[in-house]
């Protein structure tokens, strides 16, 4: 076959082909990578500006508390909210989000011009600029299954995973950069920016009111958690994740410590090590469209015993040329995780109560970093860094061997081999 006619099929015939093509998410996508690019430069924006804001002596806690509240309040917004937003579609949700993110952050940059910014009235509108948060993302996924078959869910999960990887790559030196040149003050003013390009972009992409079926009527508060608790995959995937994301918080107390007392190196060396994991982020991202005909459950619960045991030389006394490489590769085994959870959830549910599923499980796994971090204070000055980094990957691997066993028994105890062969493809 000629090399020209090769070329000219290759776009097509990718996995990705039906995502950036859709003649609805072609749209929504540049507005998509615009506002991961504003959040991968908050990471470095919200902690410098609390650390300006905050009194002396106190800026740690004011710098954890703001970190904190860019995430945390998602959890509590999925209860308030849950009557009120139950039954919109995803870029209505997705929407509402990103216009509460772009009016809370745009509100600090000019009560910083007012003379008015204090580091609790900072705080507050971190605080409201989340509280869609957990709706937002439920929004964007449920959109993917609104618009796209199931056999493009996969790929199209993959490409919003892809958008944030490699924000968190360019964000943050990019934050940088300008912070110094302008103030991390105007680098969240950006940020602000970012989601009302994202807001107007679902706005005049999206048609209103579009949903593939209608959703019950007065649905509770916690309709979402209901649905996850009547649904025995779903409670199993909520909690390998928890699990899965807990044991990872560790790391983000550990691995600085490792990397300064026990290796003996510099913030640059650490700097590498994420840019390793970040890299292996990427290529794991691009890689998961080519996945999609692979059963579910099996990939999901793979991954989470794949990634315990490329972080086991992180715990063991290895050169920095063995670490290294493995920690890009619990990078590139990381990336698929969250698109194929996400899969999983898409297959599980009907369109109608898709979102409220998606936002009462985000509710639940944004608090499982957080608490696993806090657990690595206590674990790290106990048993030592390197120690802890052992265990916790020792963990996850038993947590994976623990899941795949138990749905390995609940495929036996199925009446019928087709049920079987549905749990373990990603259906219910």
């Amino acid at each position: 076959m000629p090399p020209d006619t090769m070329t000219s099929r290759f776009p097509r015939s990718s996995p990705y082909w039906p995502v950036v093509s859709h003649p609805l998410l072609r749209r929504v996508l540049p507005g998509l990578a615009v506002s991961a690019l504003g959040d991968g430069m908050a990471l470095v924006a919200v902690t410098w500006l609390a650390l300006q804001l905050a009194p002396e002596g106190q800026r740690g806690t004011w710098t954890a508390v703001a970190v904190a509240a860019y995430t945390l309040p998602s959890a509590a917004g999925t209860i308030v909210f849950g009557r009120l937003l139950a039954g919109r579609s995803g870029a209505q949700l997705a929407g509402w989000d990103a216009v509460l993110r772009a009016g809370a952050l745009a509100a600090i940059p000019a009560a910083h011009l007012a003379g008015a910014l204090s580091i609790g009235l900072y705080v507050a509108l971190l605080a409201t600029s989340s509280l869609l948060h957990s709706w937002g993302s439920a929004g964007r996924f449920t959109l993917i299954a609104e618009l796209l078959p199931e056999r493009d869910h996969l790929p199209a999960n993959a490409v919003l995973a892809i958008l944030g990887q490699a924000a968190t790559i360019v964000g943050p030196p990019l934050a940088g950069i300008l912070t110094g040149a302008t103030g991390a003050v105007w680098v969240i003013a950006l940020d602000a920016l970012t989601f009302a390009v994202l807001a107007l972009t679902y706005r005049l992409a999206v048609p209103g009111g579009t949903r593939a079926e209608p959703t019950e009527a007065a649905p509770s508060r916690t309709a979402g958690f209901g649905v996850i608790r009547h649904h025995r995959a779903l409670r199993g995937l909520l909690a390998l994740t928890f699990g899965f994301f807990l044991l990872f918080g560790p790391f983000y107390v550990a691995m600085p410590v490792v990397v300064t007392e026990e290796l003996h190196g510099s913030a640059t060396n650490l700097g590498l090590y994420y840019t390793a994991f970040g890299a292996g982020s990427l290529l794991g991202g691009l890689a998961t469209g080519y996945v999609r005909r692979w059963p579910l459950w099996p990939t999901t619960i793979g991954i989470v015993v794949g990634f315990g045991v490329a972080m086991l030389p992180l715990g063991l006394d290895v050169p920095v040329g063995l670490s290294l490489p493995a920690f890009a590769l619990a990078g590139l085994l990381w990336a698929p995780y969250t698109s194929t959870s996400m899969a999983l959830f898409q297959r599980s549910t009907t369109t109608a109560r898709l979102p409220q599923a998606l936002a009462a499980y985000s509710a639940v796994i944004v608090l499982a970093v957080p608490l696993g971090t806090m657990l690595g204070g206590p674990l790290t000055t106990g048993m030592g860094a390197r120690h802890t980094l052992l265990l916790c990957a020792a963990a996850t691997v038993v947590l994976g061997v623990v899941a795949a066993g138990l749905a390995g028994l609940r495929s036996r105890q199925r009446p019928d081999r087709g049920a079987a062969v549905g749990l373990w493809s990603g259906g219910g």
